[in-house]
């Protein structure tokens, strides 16, 4: 098969080629097309279009609308140590510091993440509940969407052909109190893992403790990452006690539709949701008030 490789140094020159290879692939990292090529689960495509030289896709700043503007090629290692992530979308640093090894969280890039769609993604469920959009570039123009409507099936987008995912966009965090985030994940080992069942929750406290907004989403265990409105309208107005927690985090297990593969049964996937969605919601709670959870009024 003839190959054909090309390195674009700005998003112009990506974006004449892809409307001339529409077929192309882009890569950027690489760590999840090469592995898949080299474990034999899907080879290389004929042409390649590499982005790493796109230096303006690799800044994270603030976003017109007032929240946070990510670049495609911002690496997960990056937005581990992002101190604007850390400070108020926590969620998406938690789940970037989960993502492979080092090495791989220092290569792997957002974009290449986000469009790869793996329905075991670690941000995810940290996207959902910051109810993140995705920008796409043209030659014909840019367009934005919510990342909920981006990702609609494993390994499935609606990217076009000739577009490129230049940023993803967190909008401004929610008002009405103190907002704080946490991704957590089931595993069987701390590092080159991948969930098994996770949980991004995001809570809105307000002056006298209670839920004012409430965001919970799940990784794993359906054909995407999905959110739970049902689970998040049980939060929504109520003190956040230990029972009214365990009733939000029961009603996400209706939520998740997961599969058996080598990692674990449908079964014990579906009986961990409750679980992992309970210390996701503790985790928010702990990093925005520092009083016990069975404290805080009913």
């Amino acid at each position: 098969m003839k190959r054909s490789y090309f390195e674009p140094s700005n998003v112009q020159e990506t974006l004449a080629l892809l409307d001339q290879h529409p077929d192309a692939a882009v890569v950027a990292g690489g760590t999840d097309i090469v592995v898949a090529d080299r474990s034999g689960k899907k080879s290389l495509p004929a042409t390649l279009i590499a982005i790493h030289r796109v230096q303006e896709l690799r800044s994270i700043g603030p976003a017109s609308t007032g929240g946070l503007r990510i670049g495609a090629l911002v690496t997960h290692g990056e937005l581990e140590d992002s101190g604007a992530l850390r400070e108020g979308w926590q969620a998406l640093a938690d789940a970037s510091a989960l993502v492979g090894s080092p090495a791989t969280r220092s290569t792997g890039t957002i974009g290449g993440n986000v469009c790869n769609a793996s329905p075991a993604m670690e941000v995810g469920s940290p996207l959902l509940v910051s109810e993140a959009t995705v920008e796409l570039a043209s030659s014909s123009g840019t367009r934005t969407l919510p990342y909920a409507d981006f990702v609609t099936g494993p390994a499935r987008t609606t990217r076009r052909p000739n577009e490129l995912l230049t940023a993803v966009i967190l909008p401004a965090l929610p008002g009405g109190g103190r907002v704080s985030s946490a991704y957590v994940r089931l595993e069987y080992r701390q590092a080159m893992e991948i969930a098994i069942v996770g949980a991004a929750a995001l809570i809105v406290l307000d002056a006298n403790g209670r839920c004012a907004q409430a965001r919970i989403a799940l990784t794993a265990v359906a054909p995407t990452c999905v959110r739970v409105p049902a689970a998040e309208t049980i939060l929504r107005g109520q003190g956040l006690s230990s029972e009214r927690l365990q009733l939000a985090a029961d009603a996400t297990a209706a939520a998740a539709k997961p599969i058996d593969d080598v990692r674990g049964s449908a079964e014990y996937r579906r009986a961990m949701v409750p679980v992992i969605v309970r210390q996701a919601l503790e985790l928010a709670i702990s990093r925005s008030v520092p009083v016990a959870v069975a404290s805080v009024p009913a």
